[in-house]
């Protein structure tokens, strides 16, 4: 090849290679100076409202009001006049003891009373002509004394034998046994030809009141002393006094029912105080000693922050946070107080501001000083 020929060439290459390097010096500059893309993230604007805090707490239904059967006289029960299970009225004949001997007690007080009346007209009538024979000095003062004296008496006698009259009466009544009052009656503990006694300590036979029920409700003193320094620090309002219950398989019971007292009284073994709800049971449904768990009001916090559950994260040991967009579409990471689960929610009271832009979605994607391209969402 000639010398001029390869000169050619190696001029070429060398500004091919120069030319080259130079090219790719200009390209990673232009790299370097394009800034990183935002990355997308989903917010939702926080909002204040009222929020009801409610605790989930167990109960048992108990009968509105009770009563035993028991006999007030002594004797053989004759008859047996309901049904058990029945619904009874008060009043309503339950069972018929044997009567006669009462009847009997009842004739013998009367026969006593009208011959005590007999010999009160006769004592009367003496009386009185005493007395006017006493003007005339006809009797002797003694006798008059005597006379008015015996007439009293027999007045007394009088009185005495109606007492006998009434109890006679009231006995015999008594041998009829009512219901004391109105409800569903339970099995009965005698059958006919039983003898039963006054004051007996066995029940012939039990009546609940099922409609309306109570269902007495046991809570922490401790959270109910809480809940009530909340209310009278004023970071709480007292809630409304409705109760939901369900039953242990879930089922809701569907009326709502109403807390009507707690006492004051705190179980020293359990730290435990009682809240009595009322419920409307028309069907029946519920039955004395029944298990529930109950939803029961404890407070309203009037500007509640309620957070998205997947928007609070934890850290390393255990922490609540929770990502914000700020004013130049970067992440702020925020630590938060997430006291309370409100349904798919967290209720926030440290933290986070009415007006924060929470992020909901891309929060693995982001973190703390990340520009990113926020886009507003709705989260029921």
């Amino acid at each position: 090849m000639h010398p001029s020929s390869t000169l050619r060439i190696l001029f070429v290459v060398t500004v091919a290679t120069t030319g080259s390097v130079n090219l790719s010096g200009c390209t990673k500059q232009a790299e370097a100076e394009v800034p990183p893309k935002a990355v997308e993230v989903g917010f939702v604007n926080l909002s204040a409202q009222p929020v009801t805090l409610t605790s989930q707490l167990t109960g048992r239904t108990v009968a509105s009001t009770a009563a035993d059967v028991r006999p007030q006289v002594d004797g053989i029960i004759k008859d047996r006049l309901f049904t058990e299970g029945a619904i009874v009225k008060a009043g309503d004949p339950l069972y018929q003891i044997d009567p006669r001997v009462y009847q009997a007690a009842l004739d013998t007080a009367q026969a006593q009373l009208e011959n005590a009346k007999a010999i009160l007209v006769t004592d009367q009538a003496k009386a009185d002509r005493y007395r006017r024979l006493g003007q005339s000095q006809a009797v002797s003062g003694q006798d008059l004394d005597d006379a008015i004296s015996a007439a009293r008496a027999a007045e007394a006698n009088v009185h005495l034998y109606d007492a006998s009259v009434q109890t006679a009466r009231l006995n015999l009544e008594f041998t009829k046994v009512l219901a004391p009052i109105t409800g569903r009656i339970g099995r009965s503990s005698v059958t006919s030809g039983a003898l039963v006694t006054a004051g007996q300590t066995t029940a012939l036979a039990n009546i609940q009141q099922l409609d309306p029920i109570y269902v007495d409700i046991t809570q922490s003193a401790t959270a109910l002393l809480k809940t009530r320094q909340a209310i009278a620090q004023g970071t709480m309002t007292s809630a409304g006094s409705a109760v939901t219950i369900a039953f242990e398989d879930g089922t809701a019971y569907p009326t709502a029912g109403k807390v009507e007292f707690s006492e004051e009284d705190v179980d020293e073994a359990a730290g435990t105080v009682t809240l009595r709800a009322r419920f409307a049971n028309p069907d029946g449904i519920l039955l004395p000693g029944m298990f529930v768990r109950a939803n029961v009001p404890q407070g309203v916090v009037p500007m509640g922050i309620l957070a998205p559950q997947q928007s609070v994260m934890r850290d390393a040991k255990g922490d609540a946070t929770a990502l914000i967009v700020n004013t130049e579409n970067k992440i702020e990471q925020r630590s938060v107080a997430a006291t309370e689960a409100i349904g798919d929610k967290w209720l926030i009271t440290r933290g986070l501001d009415r007006g924060d832009r929470l992020v909901v979605e891309g929060t693995a994607k982001v973190k703390s000083g990340t520009v990113v391209t926020p886009t507003e969402m709705t989260v029921d």
